[in-house]
């Protein structure tokens, strides 16, 4: 038995909701899971997603998952600050204790895990990502040849899985940064985000899909280099985010729960 309390508001100004799925058991030691959904930041909800509520409450997380503002009428940063908003928000809610900080964990699918990234560098929590988008300035100044289109196949005849996907990444990036400006996408950049409580950080993406693997590689470079610990894990194929999210579940859980037990230990 799963409860859901559906449409808490945590940010009244913009109307920002959060859905919240309790599992049966519920204490002061139970765990919280941040879900942030996808839908390259113009699209998706999280009336989307809600069968994952209630997995990942099954599997013992008290777990949030919250709207955020989306493109093209909220252009970035608009999405990075409500998900700092609704954090805040979480950690002086009824909905947590004073020590809950360390119980709380994420998984981010998409560009919800590039959310989950930027939350992570803040606050340090445990944090998943599927198929997390990390890289824009530097694609966008290599791909200026793209036409960017979200529906490439039907607009733009294109026939190539590649072609397309790279149509649609510039589509996205572009309506989340508002107009085509390199300023901007650096801005965007995951490697600008503030990692100085970065946390454990484990990445999954595929070998041929929607996020660019170079881009991810780089990353992971350049968390090296800061001596942050990361796991990375490439699955084959072109599947993104929550085509492939189920398959891995049961692991990224592990790593999450396994990760809790190790902070408790230190």
């Amino acid at each position: 038995m799963v409860v859901i309390k559906k449409d808490i508001i945590y940010d009244e100004n913009n109307n920002l909701k959060t859905d919240i799925y309790f599992p049966n058991n519920t204490n002061s030691q139970t765990k919280i899971l941040i879900f942030w959904h996808g839908g390259g930041w113009f699209a998706g909800s999280k009336n989307d997603v809600k069968n994952w509520g209630i997995k990942l409450a099954n599997a013992g997380f008290m777990t949030l998952i919250p709207d955020y503002r989306l493109a093209p009428t909220f252009t970035f940063p608009a999405a990075h600050n409500d998900s700092k908003k609704f954090v805040e928000w979480l950690l002086d809610s009824e909905y947590t204790d004073d020590d809950d900080q360390q119980n709380i964990v994420q998984i981010g699918a998409s560009v919800g895990g590039t959310q989950a990234l930027y939350i992570a560098g803040l606050y340090g929590f445990p944090t998943v990502t599927w198929s997390a988008s990390v890289d824009f300035s530097n694609w966008m100044k290599n791909h200026q040849k793209v036409i960017p289109s979200r529906y490439g196949a039907n607009e733009l005849h294109l026939t190539d899985l590649h072609d397309i996907f790279e149509s649609f990444y510039k589509f996205f990036v572009m309506t989340y940064a508002g107009k085509d400006d390199p300023v901007i996408y650096k801005q965007m950049d995951a490697q600008n985000y503030d990692f100085s409580k970065l946390g454990r950080l484990k990445m999954i993406n595929s070998a041929h899909e929607l996020v660019p693997l170079d881009g991810v590689l780089n990353f992971i470079a350049f968390l090296a280099k800061k001596d942050h610990e990361v796991e990375l894990l490439v699955i084959k194929g072109h599947r993104h985010a929550m085509d492939y999210a189920k398959d891995y579940l049961d692991e990224s859980l592990d790593f999450l729960f396994q990760t809790i037990k190790e902070k408790k230990n230190d």
